[in-house]
C-alpha cells in the first residue's frame, strides 16, 4: 500500500513536539513491514533539500491571490520519501508556529496554502492510496479533498486517517479566515467547520475524514467526554464508530540501555549493575553529593504545565521532601514552577537536583539513573518517557490518564506482576500516596527487582502500531469502495510473547535467589501482550455511497448531550486552552 503522512513537524528535520516523533517512527516501520510511505513537510528554516521536483505550484487563496510554492525533494531515508513544500516567506522563519510564544497571525494563510500543496504532490508527484494526516495544521486535506476537490477524479475519492496527538490544540479562526484563505463560505455550518461563530480547522478533520485515531485506547475514550473533548467531546462521540486509539511507539534503537551511548554504563535485565554507575553519573551532573546514594532517586524530564500535573506537586512538594528521596528534575515552562523548583533545590540543599532546559543527552542520564519515575499528568495523550522507563528499570510513577494508563500496570505484591504505580484521582493526596507505596516497595531488594524486570520485559516497540494502522489504512479504502491492496508477505515471525515469558523467566531465575517473591509469577505476566488497538465499530464494507456523507458531528451534538447553547459567552468559555494553536515545545511527551 502506498500512504502519504502529512504533518507540520517530523524529525529529523523539525520538531516541537512528541508529533515528530511519531511522523520519524511510524512510516519507518510501514516500510518494514513491506509499505510504501512518504512524508510532507513543510519546508522550515534550516531544512535543507535534495533536489526541487516542482519550481512552482499555483495555490489559489481568498479572492485574487494566487500563491507559488515549490516542492521540494527530501532524498529517501529509512526508506520513507520526503517532500517539503517550499514557501520562504510562510516557512523560512524563526519558529514552526509562531515565536515570543505567540502564534504567527497568518498561521491559516500558512497551512491552508501547505494542505492544498500536499493533495497535489499525490495528484502529480507521488501518487497514494491513502492520507495520513496529523493534528489541525493538515486538517484542512479531508476537507479540502471533499469541496475543493470533489469534482477532481484524481483525488476526490482518496481515503484520509487522520490523527488527534492532542484535542486541546484546536486551530481556531475568525470566519473571515475563509474568504482569506479561498475556503468555501458553505462549510460554515454546525456539522462543518464553525465552532461557537468561529471557524475550527481541527473540528474539520474530526468531520470529514473517514477514520479518526488518537494516540491511546484510554484518550479515545476521553475525548469523548466533557472533561477532555476541549468543546469537541460531541463532535468524538457523533465519529464514535470510527474513531480509534493506537499507543504510541518507542523506538528503541535510540532508547536502549543495553545499547544507549549518552549514559555512563550499559546495562541489561540481565545484568543490572550498571544502573548503580547511571545512579553515580546523574548525582554528579545535578552537583548532588554521592552521600545520598543509598536513597531512592526520583526523577522528572518534562514541560512545566498545568496539564503535566505540576500543580499537584507545587501541592505537595514540602510533604513529598520530607520522605526519605532525592529528587532530580529536567525541563522548561512555566514560570511558576520553574520558581517552585529553583526555591526546592534552595530549601534542601544536596537533594534536589534541577536543570531548566531541554537536554536530549541529560533526559537519558535521567531515566537511567533515577530509580523512579513521576508523570502525575492531569491528562496525557500517549506519553513517551513512562515507556523509555520501562525499558530503564526505571518504575513509572503516574496518573491513570490517556496512554500513560495503557502502558503501566499497578504492581501486585501477591502475584509478582505489574510494571509501577498509578492513582486516579487528580489530587495531591493521590499523588502522595502513590510515591509512598513506591517508596516503601523500594525496600525490599527483591520486590523491587521484580517490578525493574517487569517493565524491560515489556515491548511497546512500533511494530506492533504500524500493524494497527496498517488494518486501518484498508478499512478506510474499502468504505471509499476501493478493493484490498495486494501485501506483501512479511517474514514469518517468532512466537515473540511465548519468547518473551520464557527469557523473562531465566533472567528472574538467574539474577534473583530463591527469597525472591513472585519471580515465577511475574516472568510469565512479563510476556503478556501490553499494547493494541480497539477496532472500528463500523463495517468496513459499507458502500462508498454511504461513507462520502458527510458524517454529522456539531455544536449540535453537544447541545443535545447537555452543553450550553452557542452564544458568545459559551465561545469565551471553550476557547480557553482550545483556542490555543500551538503546543510549546519542551519534551518528548
Amino acid at each position: 500500500m502506498r500512504i502519504l503522512f502529512v504533518a507540520s513537524e517530523g524529525l529529523p528535520f523539525s520538531k516541537t513536539g512528541g508529533l515528530a516523533d511519531v511522523v520519524e517512527a511510524l512510516p519507518k516501520a510501514l516500510v518494514a513491514q513491506g509499505h510504501e510511505v512518504a512524508v510532507v513537510l513543510p519546508r522550515y528554516r534550516g531544512t535543507e533539500a535534495a533536489a526541487t521536483v516542482i519550481p512552482s505550484l499555483t495555490i489559489p487563496m481568498g479572492g485574487a491571490r494566487i500563491r507559488f510554492p515549490a516542492i521540494a525533494d527530501g532524498s529517501v531515508l529509512g526508506g520513507v520519501r520526503y517532500f517539503f513544500v517550499d514557501d520562504p516567506p510562510y516557512f523560512d522563519r524563526e519558529g514552526l508556529y509562531g515565536t515570543g510564544g505567540k502564534d504567527y497571525p497568518d498561521n491559516a494563510e500558512r497551512y491552508t496554502e501547505f494542505c492544498r500543496a500536499s493533495i497535489e504532490v499525490a495528484k502529480h508527484i507521488w501518487p497514494t492510496d491513502v492520507f495520513h494526516c496529523h493534528d489541525w495544521q493538515t486538517a484542512l486535506v479531508p476537507v479540502l479533498l471533499r469541496s475543493s476537490y470533489s469534482n477532481d477524479p484524481l483525488v476526490k475519492n482518496i481515503p484520509v486517517v487522520f490523527t488527534i496527538h492532542n484535542m486541546g490544540y484546536q486551530g481556531q479562526f475568525s470566519r473571515e479566515m475563509l474568504d482569506r484563505v479561498g475556503l468555501p463560505q458553505t462549510l460554515f455550518h454546525p456539522e462543518g467547520l464553525e465552532f461557537y461563530g468561529s471557524v475550527n480547522l481541527l473540528k474539520g478533520g474530526l468531520v470529514y475524514s473517514d477514520y479518526l485515531t488518537t494516540v491511546s485506547r484510554k484518550y479515545a475514550q476521553e475525548i469523548q467526554t466533557r472533561e477532555f473533548g476541549h468543546g469537541l467531546d460531541g463532535v468524538a462521540r457523533k465519529r464514535a464508530d470510527r474513531l480509534v486509539g493506537i499507543l504510541n511507539g518507542v523506538d528503541y534503537s535510540a532508547w536502549n540501555p543495553a545499547k544507549d551511548e549518552l549514559i555512563a554504563a550499559n546495562y541489561s535485565a540481565k545484568d543490572l549493575s550498571g544502573k548503580q554507575a547511571c545512579r553515580q553519573d546523574l548525582l554528579d551532573v545535578f552537583g548532588l553529593p554521592h552521600e545520598h546514594l543509598e536513597r531512592p532517586i526520583l526523577g522528572i524530564v518534562s514541560r512545566f504545565a498545568d496539564q503535566k500535573g505540576f500543580d499537584l506537586i507545587a501541592e505537595k512538594a514540602h510533604e513529598l521532601m520530607k520522605e526519605d528521596l532525592v529528587l532530580v528534575v529536567l525541563g522548561t515552562g512555566d514560570r511558576k514552577y520553574e520558581k517552585l523548583f529553583t526555591a526546592l533545590a534552595a530549601a534542601y540543599p544536596g537533594r534536589v537536583g534541577l536543570k531548566i532546559a531541554y537536554d536530549n543527552t541529560l533526559a537519558h542520564k535521567v531515566e537511567a539513573g533515577a530509580d523512579m519515575f513521576l508523570m502525575p499528568s492531569r491528562y496525557e495523550p500517549s506519553g513517551l518517557n513512562q515507556m523509555y522507563s520501562l525499558k530503564y528499570g526505571t518504575v513509572p510513577i503516574v496518573r491513570a490518564t490517556g496512554g500513560l494508563d495503557d502502558s503501566i500496570t499497578p504492581f501486585d505484591v501477591e502475584h509478582g506482576t505489574g510494571t509501577g504505580f498509578k492513582f486516579s484521582e487528580y489530587s495531591g493526596v493521590a499523588l502522595l500516596y502513590a510515591v509512598r507505596q513506591a517508596l516503601h516497595h523500594y525496600m525490599d531488594e527483591g520486590i523491587w527487582k521484580r517490578i525493574q524486570l517487569n517493565g524491560m520485559a515489556k515491548d511497546f516497540s512500533w511494530k506492533g502500531s504500524a500493524k494497527e494502522y496498517a488494518k486501518l489504512y484498508e478499512a478506510a479504502r474499502v468504505t471509499r469502495g476501493f478493493a484490498p491492496t495486494a501485501q506483501k508477505v512479511e517474514k514469518a515471525e517468532r512466537p515473540e510473547r511465548a519468547e518473551k515469558t520464557e527469557k523473562a523467566e531465566k533472567e528472574a531465575e538467574g539474577a534473583e535467589g530463591p527469597s525472591r517473591r513472585g519471580a515465577r509469577k511475574a516472568a510469565q505476566a512479563a510476556g503478556q501482550s501490553s499494547q493494541g488497538a480497539a477496532q472500528p465499530s463500523q463495517d468496513p464494507g459499507q458502500t462508498a455511497e454511504s461513507s462520502q456523507q458527510v458524517p454529522e458531528g456539531s455544536e449540535q451534538a453537544s447541545r443535545t448531550s447537555g452543553e450550553a447553547p452557542q452564544g458568545s459567552g459559551q465561545a469565551r468559555r471553550n476557547s480557553g486552552e482550545a483556542g490555543r494553536n500551538q503546543k510549546p515545545a519542551a519534551t518528548s511527551n
